[in-house]
């Protein structure tokens, strides 16, 4: 992990200085709410439909124990969603989701959010976020966000180079850039080292894939241009190879342009994604005339040295893990399980724990997608108890995933039995990763003012049908992607099945859209998934999505994945079953009468 200065701890710490002094001025009436606004946002402060909501940044997914436990102590001590039960009843909302108390919530851009945090409050959270070296800068605005990367960044056996330097210096750059901290828009940058796309990065501003050219020299491929929201479109590649030492100078020219051309008078319409789909080739010719005059005047400035590409790569190195022969032997053959025997664990094996780059260790992902809980969330005991688990397994450290998981980055072969008998203890174990239960889910309108339709109830539904392991396991690889509005937090465009809460008449309804692809290995090129019919009304969507799963059950070959069903024989089988799952579910008695 990436270690942090004393300008770096120093920089934290006075922000969260600052923005106490600006929290207790606007208290005493001294900032109006106009003045405050972006005050609080610049630190990642929004409220929300019920209450403040805190997006904390961390960068390239990466998280150690001690930050783990303050974001714990920070779910329990601070996070109040038992206030939900109130607010919903003064709203007249009583049909709203029961949520437990101390939750904090995984993001698919890597970040951890919070939503019942008072803002008197919010100073002593900002405060312990910065013993840890944690903040919510450029967690909103019309700046350059939190960098996201591949969690198994540095450790994929698919890795052509490690992306996190790269990261951690475009996040230096990008950090309070005047020239970009009102730029037309939100902007959005991932970068993957890896020939597998894990980091969803046609689906960004900016995506960046480390490459090498037939001379074997590092350098980037660059996409721009991509984005979901109302207008799903996968990025252009605009450089098949770039320097690594020039990206800043690069990205410099691609921002630039974009902050000279975006449109401000059209909040849909301020994107990058719209400028490049508008202008094509003509964005990207003055992209490279913007390049070559920044090179011809200061691109001395911005130009990467090798001495500071190495001085930021000294800090992720591989941590030093116990020897063998060190680690608590009682324990470790008190918990040897048979994978042949034990179907629970031989399941668990193969579906959350991959191979790493050190053949002596392995990358497991914790599932927090379980009954009871929004996909994503994690309770304080479960950050705590996590916390320790990375102590004992993971030499510190775990990671956020783009899917709402939790990743162990650094973890031995011959430990994994005592892992999954611990994880499984805290509810973190179910072998379910990229399957149908693995859902990404946004908040959506339990929370979210810009939500037209509830997601958790939604998923919450489809979570308790599906807990047959065996059925799961049968249906093997579906990605299952769901937002509550058209602004795509919930990434469902990309979903093979996808789930858009729609407002009709001031009821909600849902769109199914199907094959849509985030540009992994498994959902094969990026590509946005088609509507399948009318909207659907809440109580149909499990009837929905249940007629689907069994039309690729009865239409599949051996073998053969969801998404590859579904691309061989086209929309229309899947289209019929979605729509006579409607006229089933409208002639039940329970349906007609809700």
């Amino acid at each position: 992990m990436y270690q942090y200065t004393d300008f770096d701890r120093e920089f934290v710490q006075l922000r969260a200085a600052q923005y106490r002094d600006q929290l207790e001025r606007w208290q005493k009436g001294e900032l109006a709410e106009d003045e405050f606004r972006p005050l609080r946002l610049q630190n990642g402060w929004y409220v929300q439909r019920f209450a403040p909501m805190l997006r904390i940044a961390v960068p390239y997914g990466e998280l150690n124990s001690a930050q783990l436990r303050v974001l714990g102590k920070i779910a329990r001590e601070y996070d109040d969603r038992g206030a939900h039960d109130l607010a919903k009843a003064n709203a007249g909302l009583s049909d709203l989701t029961s949520l437990p108390d101390g939750v904090a919530h995984f993001t698919t851009r890597q970040n951890i959010q919070y939503n019942w945090i008072p803002l008197d409050r919010s100073a002593d959270v900002m405060d312990l976020l910065a013993s840890v070296n944690m903040h919510g800068i450029q967690t909103s605005g019309n700046c350059i966000r939190n960098i996201t990367s591949d969690e198994r960044a540095g450790i994929a056996v698919d890795e052509i180079a490690d992306p996190r330097p790269f990261a951690e210096i475009l996040r230096h750059w990008s950090t309070l850039h005047p020239e970009f901290a009102f730029l037309p828009r939100k902007f959005k940058i991932a970068i993957t080292g890896a020939s597998e796309d894990r980091a969803a990065t046609f689906w960004h501003d900016v995506g960046l894939h480390v490459v090498r050219n037939a001379a074997g020299e590092v350098g980037f491929r660059v996409l721009v241009g991509g984005g979901m929201g109302r207008t799903p479109v996968v990025g252009t590649v605009i450089r098949e190879f770039l320097p690594w030492n020039q990206v800043i100078n690069y990205l410099e020219a691609v921002v630039r342009v974009y902050n000279r051309w975006g449109r401000r008078d059209n909040i849909y319409k301020a994107r990058i994604k719209i400028l490049v789909k508008a202008e094509g080739q003509r964005y990207i010719d003055e992209v490279e005339e913007e390049y070559a005059e920044i090179m011809a005047h200061d691109g001395a400035a911005h130009t990467i040295t090798q001495a500071e590409l190495d001085r930021v790569s000294a800090s992720f190195h591989a941590p030093a893990r116990p020897a063998a022969n060190d680690v608590d032997t009682a324990l470790r053959a008190a918990a040897q399980l048979d994978a042949q025997s034990d179907v629970d664990y031989a399941r668990w094996l193969q579906r959350n724990v991959a191979p790493h780059k050190n053949a002596e260790l392995r990358i497991v992902t914790l599932s927090f997608k379980r009954v009871g809980f929004a996909p994503g969330d994690a309770t304080a005991d479960q950050l705590e108890r996590a916390a320790d688990l990375a102590d004992r397994y993971s030499a510190g450290e775990a990671r956020v995933t783009h899917d709402q998981n939790l990743v162990l980055p650094w973890v031995r072969a011959e430990e994994l039995p005592a892992l999954w008998q611990e994880a499984r203890k805290l509810g973190l174990a179910k072998s379910n990763v990229r399957l149908l239960t693995d859902m990404i889910a946004c908040p959506g309108g339990d929370f979210c003012a810009l939500a037209n339709a509830r997601s958790l109830p939604i998923a919450h539904a489809i979570t308790a049908r599906y807990q047959d392991m065996d059925e799961l396991h049968d249906l093997g690889e579906i990605d299952l992607h769901m937002s509550g509005c058209i602004n795509s937090c919930g990434h469902h465009h990309t979903g093979h099945i996808g789930i858009l809460g729609v407002d009709k008449d001031g009821q909600e309804w849902y769109q199914i859209t199907l094959a849509g692809s985030d540009g992994s290995q498994l959902s094969g090129a990026p590509a946005a998934g088609k509507v399948v019919g009318p909207s659907f009304a809440a109580a149909e969507v499990p009837e929905v999505i249940e007629a689907l799963l069994d039309t690729y059950r009865a239409q599949r070959s051996s073998g053969e994945t969801f998404i590859s069903t579904l691309r061989r024989v086209g929309h229309d089988p899947f289209k019929a079953a979605a729509n006579a799952a409607r006229v089933s579910t409208a002639r039940k008695p329970e349906a007609q009468t809700a």
